[in-house]
């Protein structure tokens, strides 16, 4: 590996609020993939650490998913904040300063399993900003009570102690810490963190805009306006795609720390030919989640059945709108050629018996499925969002306007009916994905977490 290939020699932790297979969509897969990107470009043990606080019998569980699924190669390469404090708070004893509650707070007890009070954390509902208050979180040590500035401090404390194992068995106190920071509401509540030994990246996996998601200048408010707030904070920020990174850059200016990696993903064996495929199947994969306007592709179907009357929609996935989705499907009468699956662990075979891949979501961070549809060979028709569909199909597919139900029903028309333009939209799809691979996007992670490294941290004081 040429050393512009390789990361600088410090420690690597990927860290989200919640990673979870099923409940966290692509997340839940780009996250792991980032890890595997860090090891293979030289980072030794990287760990995928979250915060969130289910119990640890279900944390034990989705770790064992991780691995079953191959994204994670062991289950000690994951590690949780609250897993650990119930385990024994020892960790933490030499965090913060003794104290209590802070005064007209209300507070919930985290209780180990054998019914020891472990860590009081202050309770805040319906606030969107709870992670970012100052209220004292109580953690019981052996040595006494000690407290921690909110949230933030229980997770610099945390990390802290983490970054000091890792120093500790390298024999070096001053070996750096860099942290890749997957979820907002994390990113914001560590802007604080003045260690210069550590190196705060943050990611990006979703679209800033507001609904309808499609105009660049529109007002930006909530989660996304506060986080755009700390982008000076960052040592680096890596956008999934060119158009959003460029769309930012030009409202709200560039620090000089953006950089566009997108997520990867694994290309896997040569995909059928177009021939031995169903030449009317057209299939969908993705959350039933009001974001992926499955609804639209629904209505559009009828049209598509009357034109091409064998056709058949197949829709992947699981989510909150799969009766409302179920409900409109026997509305339109559409029940003989619309299905829906759930979720599925075949993606491949699924896909492989498809003649194209269609998706009609209303916004994106880039949207993996359509790179995983393009690997295996698929055409795609996508609404033309922002932010990916336009950046990854290229010459594999049709993108039509955002909503139009028409034009969707034309594009799919269009293709079922055209044996001759659907192998030729097929044959491009493999080097549309080929972008995404894990060798096409290493060189530009590992460049934005080198330029992060060599860097003095934006926050040390």
């Amino acid at each position: 590996m040429s050393p512009d290939a390789q990361l600088p020699d410090a420690d690597y932790v990927v860290l989200g609020s919640r990673i979870a297979l099923g409940l966290d969509g692509g997340f839940a897969v780009a996250v792991p993939a980032r890890l595997r990107l860090l090891e293979e470009a030289g980072a030794r043990e990287p760990l995928m650490l979250s915060v969130d606080g289910q119990s640890p019998e279900v944390h034990a569980a989705q770790r064992q998913a991780f691995v079953d699924g191959g994204h994670v190669p062991e289950v000690s390469r994951m590690r949780n904040l609250f897993d650990e404090l119930l385990s024994g708070g020892q960790r933490l004893s030499r965090a913060g300063s003794p104290g209590g509650q802070t005064p007209g707070v209300a507070y919930r007890t985290v209780r180990d399993a054998g019914g020891r009070a472990v860590v009081e954390l202050p309770v805040f509902e319906n606030d969107p900003e709870w992670h970012l208050r100052d209220a004292n979180v109580v953690v019981h040590t052996a040595e006494g009570d000690r407290v921690l500035r909110g949230f933030r401090g229980l997770y610099i404390a945390w990390l802290d102690a983490i970054a000091d194992e890792r120093r500790a068995a390298a024999g070096d106190p001053d070996r750096l810490f860099v942290v890749v920071c997957e979820s907002r509401q994390i990113g914001e509540a560590l802007v604080d963190w003045d260690d210069p030994r550590v190196r705060l990246v943050h990611t990006i996996h979703n679209s800033h805009l507001p609904a309808p998601h499609d105009d660049p200048t529109a007002p930006v408010t909530g989660l996304w306006e506060r986080w755009l707030r700390t982008l000076d904070a960052y040592d680096a920020v890596v956008w999934p795609t060119e158009a959003q990174r460029d769309e930012v850059a030009e409202r709200f200016g560039d620090p000089g720390t953006f950089h566009v990696a997108p997520n990867t993903i694994e290309l896997g064996d040569e995909p059928r030919a177009a021939a031995s495929r169903d030449p009317h199947r057209v299939v969908m994969l993705n959350r039933l989640a009001p974001q992926k306007r499955v609804d639209l592709a629904v209505r559009a179907w009828p049209a598509v059945v009357a034109a091409v009357p064998d056709a058949q929609l197949d829709v992947y996935g699981d989510g909150p709108l799969r009766d409302e989705l179920q409900a409109l499907v026997d509305e339109l009468g559409v029940s003989a050629s619309v299905t829906l699956h759930g979720a599925t662990a075949e993606r491949d075979a699924v896909f492989d018996r498809s003649a194209v891949f269609l998706t009609s979501t209303a916004f994106e961070g880039q949207g993996l499925s359509i790179a995983e549809a393009l690997a295996r060979g698929l055409p795609v028709v996508s609404t033309d969002v922002r932010y990916g569909p336009r950046e990854a199909v290229g010459d594999a597919g049709v993108l039509v306007p955002p909503g139009e139900i028409g034009a969707l029903s034309a594009a799919l028309i269009g293709l079922l009916q055209d044996d001759g333009r659907r192998a030729e939209l097929s044959a491009h799809a493999r080097a549309a994905a080929a972008a995404f691979a894990p060798d096409a996007v290493r060189p530009a992670l590992v460049a934005a977490l080198r330029a992060a490294v060599e860097h003095p941290s934006r926050r040390a004081r």
